[in-house]
């Protein structure tokens, strides 16, 4: 349908013509998208028929329409009706066909979600969304300020649950750890978010429990720690982390026989603060040859050229890395593959950074719960983008005690004598 377009690309309503065009072929899209998912459950289960040779799924008109919040704004969809007879053999009941692009539930995209939490952390309050996305959505369907706190509510109770849930399945082989501070509705000064990421046996990343704590003190990572291991995690084979003694304190008290691997990217920065401008280009080069070497031998060399070179001027920054070498260097004893992955707590590091960009103070403390619920989303959603480890297959291996040297596997005497 044409409209009337003004000379500045919008239409009589006030609306811009992009916008309509990009709305209407969204609307387009995902009608045909609808309709070709339909069609080929019917086709799939033709073969089923009834006691009369009916079939027992047809396409049966359509349902009334129903507008739904998008990234391209909100559309007005009628989706297709089947009619579906076909019977659960366990249980008696009907098993109706749900669709699943749009389950009969959904008013707005997940894509639309992952901005709500966005917003709250970005100081707004609920009674702010619709005015904030009227004008970017085309429309405040869907957004009122009851609907809101409605989603909010469910974000709290959804990290309620997530904190709470049997880790005793889940086998987590490597965890990243690290403190955030994000300076947003915390409630008590100087709080910040502490964060668990570990690895699974098939390699993949996961969130493993994410919660409030105070200065990143021992007493809060131990609570922490504490509350997985009551919860049946098993200690992981090693941790990576950066000097903050808390965590390392709350580590030797909960899972003793982990491993400690420190973070080279906090160590860089620590160590290049304590040296003058005119060395630190220099050391910094020096640094990264112990972390980049072939194999631990070679890093140990790297190590003793290190405090060769700066050890009589800069003694503390060299005593830095000579103190912590062993928590270091503790990477290069796994899978080469692994390396990139246990060196740092790039993980946390890259999964908040975003986050941190767009957070800001904010007026009053608000709600504690809110805020961690907010924060929780937005990492459940940028999990979904999350890549495995390198070399997946490996960390299995790496749990049964497999040896590695110099990154390759270690083959046991037994079966090369076999």
């Amino acid at each position: 349908m044409l409209s009337v377009v003004n000379a500045d690309g919008t239409t009589t309503d006030g609306s811009s013509l992009i916008d309509e065009i990009v709305r209407e072929g969204a609307r387009r899209m995902l009608a045909a998208a609808l309709e070709a998912e339909v069609n080929a459950c019917i086709a799939e289960l033709a073969d089923q028929r009834g006691e009369k040779g009916h079939r027992l799924v047809v396409h049966n008109g359509y349902h009334q329409p129903r507008k739904v919040t998008t990234a391209a704004g909100v559309v007005e969809v009628k989706a297709p009706r089947v009619n579906d007879k076909r019977v659960d053999d366990a249980t008696g009941e009907r098993k109706p066909f749900s669709s699943a692009i749009l389950p009969p539930w959904c008013r707005k995209s997940p894509k639309i979600s992952e901005v709500l939490p966005l917003l709250y952390l970005h100081g707004l309050s609920s009674g702010d969304f619709v005015p904030a996305l009227e004008q970017f959505l085309g429309s405040s369907a869907g957004l009122s300020p009851a609907t809101v706190t409605r989603l909010t509510q469910q974000w709290q109770a959804d990290h309620t649950a997530f904190m709470g849930r049997d880790l005793a399945e889940v086998d987590y082989v490597y965890v990243w750890a690290d403190g955030i501070h994000l300076n947003v509705r915390l409630e008590v000064a100087r709080a910040c978010v502490l964060v668990l990421i570990g690895v699974r046996a098939d390699g993949s990343k996961e969130l493993v429990a994410l919660k409030d704590g105070y200065r990143e003190s021992g007493e809060s990572w131990a609570d922490l720690m504490r509350g997985c291991a009551r919860r049946g995690m098993r200690a992981p084979v090693l941790a990576v982390g950066d000097g903050a003694l808390g965590f390392w304190k709350a580590l030797a008290e909960v899972f003793p026989e982990t491993r400690e691997q420190r973070c080279w990217v906090h160590k860089t920065a620590n160590v290049l603060d304590s040296l003058p401008k005119s060395a630190q280009s220099g050391a910094k080069k020096a640094i990264q040859d112990i972390y980049n070497a072939e194999d631990k031998q070679h890093a140990q060399a790297a190590v003793k050229t290190f405090a060769l070179l700066y050890g009589a001027k800069f003694p503390k920054a060299v005593k830095k890395i000579t103190d912590d070498e062993a928590e270091l260097l503790a990477f290069f004893d796994f899978p080469a593959g692994h390396w990139i992955h246990l060196r740092t707590t790039n993980p946390i590091e890259s999964t908040f950074a975003t986050v941190r960009l767009r957070t800001k103070v904010t007026r009053g403390a608000g709600s504690r719960t809110a805020a961690l619920a907010m924060v929780f989303k937005l990492v459940e959603s940028a999990q979904q983008r999350w890549r495995a480890v390198n070399a997946p297959h490996l960390v299995a291996l790496v749990r049964a005690g497999a040896r590695f040297e110099r990154g390759q596997l270690v083959e046991r005497p037994e079966a090369v004598a076999a």
